[in-house]
Formats: C-alpha cells, structure tokens, sequence
C-alpha cells in the first residue's frame, strides 16, 4: 500500500490544481465579511440560495500589493469601499496551501456588477409595493396646516441632523423636535429605523400628537444608501399612519423611501428650510385671512351704522315729541288715550297733552 504524508499530499493537491485549472475566474459572490489586518484583505466570500440559505463559501484574500488599487478603483467607481453584505463580481486565483488550505487569490474586481445588482434589488422592490397597492399610500394622508411637533428619525451625531435642529432653531418659529435614534446606514441600518418608527408609533397610540415622521441623513454612495430601498422598510413606511418626510441624499440620490413617502427633499437642510417656509406661508396666510376678516368686520359694522341710523330716523318721524312740535295733541281720559266722543261723558275730566304742558278740562 503506497502512502503518503499530509505535505505530499497537499503538494499533489496544489499541483493538481495549478495543472487542471486556467488561471483565473470571474466568481459572482456576497460579502459575509470582511477584516484588514497588516494591509491584507480577508474576506469571507458566500452563495445563498432559495430562502436565504448558504450553497457554498470560501475564504478569500486581497494582498496589499492589490488591496490598495482595488479598494480605490472601487470607491471611485461606487463611492463606498468593500463591505459585507455587498455583491460583487471577482476576478480570482485559486490557490491551495499545504497549511491554510484552499482560498481565493483576489487580483481583480468589477465594480459595475455591484451597482447593477442594487439597481435590480430597487426595481424589484418597487414592483412588490406596486403589486401590494401600498406604493402610493402615504400620498392619501393629509398633510397639517402647520407642522411643528416632529418626531425625527436619525443618527444623534450626525451632521446632517445638527444642522437640520440648527436651522429649524434659528427661525422665527417654535418647532418640537422628538429625536428617535437610528443607525442610518451598514447591515443593521434597515432594522434600526423600523425600530425606531415602531417607537414612534408607540408613542402616539400613548398620546403623544406628532404633525409628521421626518427621516433624515446626510448623502452618501449608493451602497451606503442600499437600506433605503429595502422592501419591508419601504413598506411600513408607505402603511405609516404620520406623513413621512424624507430627506435622505444628495441630488443624484432617489432612495425607494423617497418613492413611498408624503413628500422627498434631497437633504436634511432642504427639510428643514421647506418646513420653515411652509411656516411663513401659512403666517402670511393667517395674516391675509386677519386683514380680510378686519375688514369685513369694518363693512359689517359700517352696514349695521347705517341701518342703526334709518331706524333712528324713523322712529325720530314717528316719536310723539315730533307729533307734537307739530300741533297735534293726545287726549286722555283716566290715563287711557280717547280715540272717539263716544268714549267720554258729560262731567268727566280728561288731559290734554300737548308739546310743552298738559291741560285738564271737564266734559260738558
């Protein structure tokens, strides 16, 4: 029986391969996950199939000689550097040693696949919420007159939210802002602002009255961005009971979130400035509305004057002061007013009224 050692075997192994192989291929993966450790790459490379569940993985290296190049062509061409949960289409060498075993040598990538995969994932999702009939909810709620009890949804030390509470501080207007905290992007981003809506939510079945949702975060690559078009995101905010308001990107950026929401500015500035001149066209409003009930006040009042004054007149034409000054006279009798001779007899006193006295005589 011939036998060999591990070594020899591990030699034969990677001759075996060296032989049988071509020397590279392009290999579509995800990114589970991925360490830098002496200017090295080390990434953990997966295949997922029906239900998520994994098919094949491998460990895969980027040298330094190569790290650097790739990282930058990739961040150029993407605007964000190699992460998990990425896929990406890799050129690869397959080695085999004796001591770590088989791994994949990285020499190339093509940052396309990747931004073309996000694109896929995106139409999909609109198409899902466009079959579920929730895609254009949010657009049925009404928005409130005047929006100035905000729950925000962001990361606290983000700059995009310091200088959103910054603006909003600075106007003329008292606004209540309620922060709820959120990873706003990486893996567990998608699930840490449904956390925070679900606390939003809970809130208000508490009693606490928010005019609008506002979701805000700095720009960023596209892949940073990637959360945002997640459908079981997009979804609960399209079903949200508050308007939602986004403002989550730069110009180039249209999330799947800015699709489903009331309404999508670029940036968390550009809500904050849409917000307060929302504000000063409604005081401007509120202004003209005051002007305009002056004045119909004034005409009403002026209106009513003028019949104070006929009425006036009227009466002025039919008071007994004028009737006397006139040469007319009332005829009483035992405090009754005499309208006929009938009414009178022989030996009774009755007053005659005149303008300037009253006169007593006797029935005869």
């Amino acid at each position: 029986m011939n036998t060999l050692t591990l070594s020899q075997l591990s030699d034969l192994i990677e001759t075996t391969i060296e032989n049988a192989l071509p020397s590279t291929y392009w290999v579509t993966a995800e990114i589970a996950s991925l360490s830098e450790k002496g200017g090295h790459l080390y990434l953990d490379l997966v295949e997922k199939g029906d239900r998520g569940l994994m098919v094949a993985r491998q460990r895969a290296t980027c040298w330094q000689n190569r790290q650097q190049l790739i990282q930058t062509y990739f961040l150029q061409e993407t605007g964000t550097r190699l992460q998990a949960g990425l896929q990406v289409l890799l050129e690869v060498e397959i080695r085999f040693h004796a001591v770590y075993g088989l791994s994949l040598n990285i020499i190339n990538i093509d940052p396309r696949f990747t931004v073309g995969d996000l694109s896929r994932q995106r139409q999909e999702t609109i198409l899902r919420l466009e079959k579920d009939g929730v895609l254009d909810m949010q657009q049925a709620l009404p928005l409130p007159t005047l929006l100035r009890s905000l729950a925000v949804i962001s990361a606290p030390a983000a700059a995009g939210y310091e200088d959103f509470c910054r603006q909003l501080n600075e106007s003329s207007y008292r606004f209540s802002i309620t922060l709820f905290p959120a990873i706003m992007q990486g893996d567990s981003a998608e699930q840490s602002i449904i956390n925070a809506l679900q606390a939003v939510y809970d809130q208000t079945e508490a009693g606490t009255v928010f005019d609008a949702v506002i979701i805000i975060r700095g720009g960023g690559a596209t892949t940073d961005l990637s959360c945002f078009d997640q459908y079981t995101l997009c979804a609960l905010c399209a079903q949200f009971p508050l308007p939602v308001i986004t403002g989550i990107g730069h110009t180039r950026d249209v999330s799947v979130l800015d699709l489903v929401s009331h309404l999508a500015l670029k940036t968390p500035t550009a809500v904050a400035s849409w917000l307060v001149k929302r504000m000063d066209e409604q005081a401007m409003l509120i202004d003209t509305l005051r002007q305009r009930l002056s004045q119909t006040a004034q005409r009403q009042i002026l209106l009513r004057q003028h019949r104070i004054d006929l009425l006036r007149q009227r009466l002025e034409a039919c008071s007994p002061e004028r009737i006397y000054r006139m040469g007319y006279s009332l005829l009483t009798a035992n405090g009754k007013v005499v309208r006929s001779v009938q009414e009178l007899q022989p030996g009774q006193y009755i007053t005659t009224h005149l303008s300037d006295g009253e006169i007593t005589s006797i029935v005869q």
